[in-house]
């Protein structure tokens, strides 16, 4: 008989956890300890692996210019690719206008069971730092405390910082060093693919736990805003990153989604772009992508790229205004492209990140926050969708800045 894959396994899994959700509803939280198990452990990866693998990669680069040329190629990558995202969701918003005609008892039921959550999401965004700090918090005082903490951007800096000096100093000191970092790293991969072969019941739980708490309810009450927003971020995740993929990085759209295919269904059960990383990295790897470049966008994607969040921004915004019968005109819908853009770097590692970067696209705006209560509902939903266009996207960046520079 022949044998089933692991993302085939994953598959099944996810599928039989929607299943049992719809079935047994609340009662499947019982299971949900086993999701927990799998997606802790798989985080537990997370830090040592971006940590070794971002070093390495640096080092292998040996040279600083190349470092900084990879780095500015990134950036544009993803501000373009964030406002290619959010046009498509303001386009599609526009067209279909899923606020109008909602039920005025809809519209209070949603505000009453969703209220309390809604202002606590303000209150993060009212305690959130500013870019300036944030861009002076990447340099750690503590670097023990980043590793405690988990916080990306230190471990990130750290790492390249440390990558560099190891391009600097005698080649027979560093030799050692690499050869170490690079027995280190084969070790944490062999971590990756044990914890992996417990993917398919971890995301069973997982996908059972989510499914079995929101049920699908929810999203038929909001079903023209819901349907709006994953047919964007299907849309944009297939088309434009296959486009990109394809042009971009030479390499074929059909091969990429297969390599890619484990870490959208992580993605999608977990909705952690950090959870996801050690699969993504990997996954790129199996297409040739080398590993002094997967382990430099990846990352850096999962923290500050997340143009399936701009999408589901801008639904979200016009959606909220439409509610409120306030008309966003072209000035308007610069807004939401600007502060999308901005409020995706500034969200970076805190908590309830896309609820906050909208937060700040309403407050800019003049919309009332509250309004934030109105698609709660079905927020954890869409943040599944969307977090997998965000790893989608990451790895279709390390297939394009792979190709860019070794031409």
């Amino acid at each position: 008989m022949k044998k089933i894959r692991l993302h085939t396994k994953i598959f099944l899994g996810l599928i039989l956890g929607i299943v049992a959700g719809l079935v047994f509803g609340e009662k499947v939280l019982l299971i949900e300890p086993i999701g927990t198990v799998f997606l802790r452990m798989i985080t537990m990866i997370v830090v040592p692996l971006v940590f070794v693998s971002l070093m390495l990669g640096t080092a292998s680069l040996g040279d600083v210019r190349k470092l900084g040329r990879i780095g500015a190629k990134t950036a544009v990558y993803f501000v373009i690719t964030t406002i290619i995202a959010i046009v498509i969701g303001l386009v599609l918003a526009n067209v279909v206008q899923p606020g109008e005609g909602l039920n005025e008892n809809i519209k209070t039921e949603l505000y009453k069971d969703y209220e309390a959550k809604a202002q606590d999401g303000i209150k993060h965004m009212e305690e959130k730092p500013s870019i300036i700090e944030i861009l002076i918090n990447i340099v750690p005082t503590n670097p023990v405390a980043a590793f405690i903490d988990g916080n990306m951007l230190q471990i990130i800096f750290m790492a390249l910082l440390f990558g560099v000096v190891l391009t600097l100093i005698k080649e027979e000191k560093s030799k050692l060093i690499i050869n170490f970092l690079d027995g280190l790293n084969d070790m944490l991969i062999q971590v990756v693919h044990i914890v992996m072969k417990l993917a398919p019941y971890g995301v069973l739980a997982l996908s059972a736990a989510v499914i079995g708490q929101y049920g699908i309810d929810i999203l038929i009450t909001l079903l023209k805003y819901s349907l709006v927003v994953i047919f964007g971020l299907v849309f944009y995740g297939l088309s434009i990153n296959s486009l990109s993929v394809r042009f971009l990085g030479h390499t074929s759209p059909l091969l990429f989604f297969r390599a890619a295919k484990e870490a959208i269904i992580i993605a999608f059960s977990t909705s952690s772009s950090m959870a996801t990383l050690p699969v993504a990295m990997e996954g790129v790897e199996h297409i040739g992508v080398k590993r002094e470049y997967s382990s430099f966008v990846i990352p850096l994607g999962a923290t500050v790229n997340m143009d399936g969040t701009a999408l589901y921004q801008g639904v979200s915004a016009i959606f909220i205004a439409q509610i409120y019968g306030i008309q966003l005109g072209i000035t308007g819908q610069v807004t939401i492209v600007l502060m999308a853009v901005l409020s995706s770097i500034g969200a970076a590692g805190v908590p309830m990140a896309g609820i906050i970067a909208l937060a700040l696209v309403l407050k800019q705006l003049g919309i009332p926050l509250e309004g934030i209560a109105l698609i709660l509902g079905v927020e954890r939903l869409l943040d599944m969708v969307r977090t997998s266009v965000n790893v989608i996207g990451n790895m279709a960046c390390a297939v394009v800045i792979q190709n860019m520079e070794e031409k």
